[in-house]
């Protein structure tokens, strides 16, 4: 009696722990994907249709064994890369990703060159 009575504190404690994890996980997702309906919001803080449509789908895709970045890819696949707050680093957004770097060197370029011709007179 005793095993079986310890048996299941130990199954319903992986049970917890795994419940605990899912919610953790596709709540990082939620809060990653932009709702197309609330301008602004992420699908974690909207309760239009949409994002409700969603969180089945991102939790269906976590049920059947998909990374977090498989679901990104399947989404981005369907509703393109504004789905997404986080978008993922590609030869059509590279210039994006790397013009505030590029200005920030272009600017301390100019600032050293600023105070080495100010230091010569």
């Amino acid at each position: 009696m005793r095993i079986k009575i310890i048996a299941f504190f130990i199954i319903l404690n992986f049970n917890i722990v795994n419940a605990e994890t899912f919610s953790a996980d596709s709540n990082k997702i939620f809060k990653n994907l932009r709702c197309l309906i609330c301008q602004g919001q992420s699908v974690a803080d909207s309760n239009s249709e949409f994002a409700q449509t969603i969180k089945l789908v991102v939790r269906d895709q976590i049920n059947n064994g998909k990374s977090e970045k498989e679901i990104y890819n399947f989404l981005i696949e369907k509703y393109g890369e504004w789905i997404v707050y986080n978008p993922p680093i590609n030869k059509t957004n590279f210039l994006l990703w790397s013009l505030p770097y590029i200005i920030f060197l272009i600017g301390g370029f100019i600032i050293f060159s600023f105070f080495r011709k100010s230091k010569k007179n």
